[in-house]
């Protein structure tokens, strides 16, 4: 069985068929396309066995076990000499090899929109500039993509390889392949800084937008706090549900004071920017009120402005640690969703927070949402934001000694001056995650269904365009990236305003594995190499059924490197497996070193190599990822395909 599966691996495609197509398994399997089918059906049995005796006398079948020892095929001698060269000169293991490092390849998608602000479909590579830190940059890759493009692609795939009926409308499956899913969008709810009334509002208009989706997007719910999740879904059903759970659920906010009444803002002014006019403010305050904790219980008054600082310092320590597990939540939604086959957004409602000192922690979430092409997109959900002097009817102002809020209608003008900055800073780290990751940033706005649907709409047209960085140092640093139109006219357009550099790695397999690794969880399609994708499956029950992955390569149009006269060459082929809402289910890696002799390239590879991969798999919908990269060209090939199994 072992060296079966290993030759129909290696086989060229014309002569694996022959082997196929004797086995009940294999009668049972999907052909590899409509041509293939019709040309098998319009031959004999003559015909075949001509085949077959051609292929014995001219080119022996490289009958290999699993370590690559040849297998004596028939009592004749003769093919034993051609078997062992052949087995000499191809091999399939699952060690890593050794691959030169690369440059990485940037891609960068664009929308440009007209005045109206709808999406513009009908321009081309010449049309687009692409500029590196102020150097422009020559484009190798351009597409033009529309949503649903990616899932006829592979649908199309799903259909050629389909059904044993030779048309397209007679295929039972033809007409309900599955949906892929295209589109995945992260809607994070910042329930450690959200009011009661702003969840409520941006509640209803999440149900409504939810209600838009299309069947090729896939929506996940989550909290900053951790405490209500829904992974991705397109279940309707499912998503109301987790809405209707969401509730503010502040971590620290216990331990805030009546009075002197200190915000985080004015916390980090007193603490960590020594500012004496927010200290002075407060101390002021401290001295004119009876300061008490939550529950009316009373602070012995003694030094106001020792007691300023103590406060300020509890305040200052309880917002940082909500600041700081608001962003750590976001880091791991980011980790998330870039493993995703697709596009891949962020949609974060929040009121905004500051993160003072923390600079380090949302640029590391910025720099992660960049390498992995992760859009944040951020809705302030404070809506059109109004001024209101100690804040709104939920906050209640300090009563002064002698007098009233009627008698103290306003805080002093320092105190507005630092809540007008603080409802302000609010804002920077929403607009911050969006304008580095590409991003919009829906704020100022009451109209949160239009916010809804601006912050995660697909547009109707939108551009691929890649390039290679010229005299790229590995440093990890950050790359500004500009993408401009050479004739904007009114044209507005939207890019990614930046990518890291990779670092040095010590082992390019490292390098190697990361880059297959992207292309994995991407859902964009290569064609860098002479491969096509094909499936297969076949039922060996009611429930479970076998899904066979074949990755044709045309061997002859790969680049490869002489060595002792020999043609050298290494292909990295990994085939994935994902279900219909895109989580990742398993994956295989297969290792094909070659040695071809001259002859061998030239007279016998004209059908090029198959190599298959099998998984074992229940019935449903199944998204299916081939990537097979080279070492000596240093080129990769990428491919989707749906399978549906009932």
């Amino acid at each position: 069985m072992g060296m079966r599966r290993l030759r129909d691996a290696l086989l060229p495609p014309s002569i694996a068929g022959i082997f196929m197509s004797s086995s009940p398994e294999a009668r049972r399997l999907v052909t590899p396309s409509g041509a293939a089918r019709n040309c098998f059906f319009a031959r004999n049995l003559f015909p075949c066995l001509l085949l077959c005796g051609i292929w014995f006398f001219v080119c022996p079948p490289p009958a290999l076990t699993q370590d690559g020892s040849p297998q004596t095929p028939a009592p004749s001698p003769a093919p034993q000499p051609e078997s062992k060269q052949i087995s000499a000169e191809i091999a399939s293991h699952d060690e890593p090899t050794t691959f030169k490092v690369n440059v990485k390849l940037v891609v960068v998608r664009a929308v440009v929109r007209d005045s109206q602000g709808h999406a513009v479909g009908n321009l081309h590579q010449e049309d687009f500039q692409v500029y590196d830190k102020g150097k422009p940059q020559v484009i190798t890759q351009f597409e033009v993509e529309q949503p649903g493009t990616l899932a006829a692609k592979a649908r199309q795939k799903s259909v050629e390889n389909s059904g044993d009926t030779p048309s397209i409308e007679a295929s039972p499956s033809a007409g309900n392949a599955p949906a892929v899913p295209e589109r995945f969008v992260a809607y994070m709810f910042d329930d450690v800084h959200l009011e009661f009334g702003d969840l409520a509002h941006v509640r209803e208009a999440a149900e409504r937008h939810f209600a838009t989706l299309k069947p090729t997007d896939r929506a996940a719910i989550v909290t900053t706090s951790g405490v209500t999740t829904l992974d991705f879904t397109d279940d309707r059903t499912k998503l109301h549900e987790t809405l209707l759970r969401l509730q503010p659920h502040p971590i620290s906010r216990s331990i805030a004071v009546d009075c002197p009444d200190i915000s985080y803002y004015q916390a980090d002014l007193i603490v960590n920017k020594h500012d004496s006019d927010a200290t002075q403010l407060a101390v002021n305050e401290a001295g004119d009120c009876d300061p008490k904790l939550g529950g009316g219980r009373s602070i012995p008054l003694g030094d106001p402005a020792l007691l300023v600082q103590t406060m300020a310092a509890g305040i200052l320590s309880a917002g940082e640690h909500e600041s700081r597990v608001s962003l750590e939540s976001l880091k791991d939604v980011v980790h998330s969703v870039s493993r995703m086959p697709g596009q891949r957004s962020i949609v974060l409602v929040s009121p905004g927070f500051i993160v003072p000192d923390l600079q380090y922690e949302y640029t590391e979430i910025v720099d992660r949402a960049v390498r992995s092409q992760v859009v944040i997109n951020s809705l302030d959900a404070r809506g059109l934001y109004v001024f209101m002097p100690y804040g709104d009817a939920s906050h209640q102002a300090p009563a002064l000694p002698g007098g009233n809020l009627v008698d103290n209608p306003q805080p002093p003008r320092s105190k507005s001056l630092i809540e007008l900055a603080a409802a302000s800073a609010q804002d920077d780290l929403l607009a911050i995650l969006a304008d580095s990751t590409g991003g919009i940033f829906f704020h100022n706005n009451n109209d949160f269904n239009e916010g809804f649907r601006r912050v995660a709409e697909t547009p109707e047209y939108s551009y691929v365009l890649a390039f290679v960085p010229q005299n790229l140092k590995l440093d990890g640093s950050f790359h500004s990236l500009k993408v401009t139109l050479k004739n904007p006219q009114k044209l507005t357009l939207q890019a990614r305003r930046g990518y890291y550099a990779p670092k040095n790695f010590s082992d390019p397999n490292e390098q190697a594995k990361q880059e297959i690794e992207d292309a994995i969880y991407s859902q964009e399609e290569l064609h860098n190499l002479p491969v096509n994708l094909h499936t297969q499956f076949f039922k060996a029950s009611d429930e479970d059924a076998r899904l066979v992955v074949l990755a044709h390569v045309d061997v002859k149009r790969l680049h490869f490197r002489k060595v002792e006269g020999r043609n050298d060459n290494v292909l990295t082929c990994v085939s994935a497996l994902f279900n219909r809402n895109g989580n990742f289910i398993q994956g295989t890696q297969k290792i094909v070193t070659m040695h071809w002799k001259d002859e061998t390239l030239e007279h016998k590879l004209d059908s090029g190599i198959t190599l298959k991969t099998s998984f074992d798999v229940k019935t449903g919908s199944y998204l299916v990822r081939l990537v097979v990269r080279d070492a000596e060209g240093q080129l990769m090939s990428a491919e989707n395909g749906t399978v549906e199994i009932r």
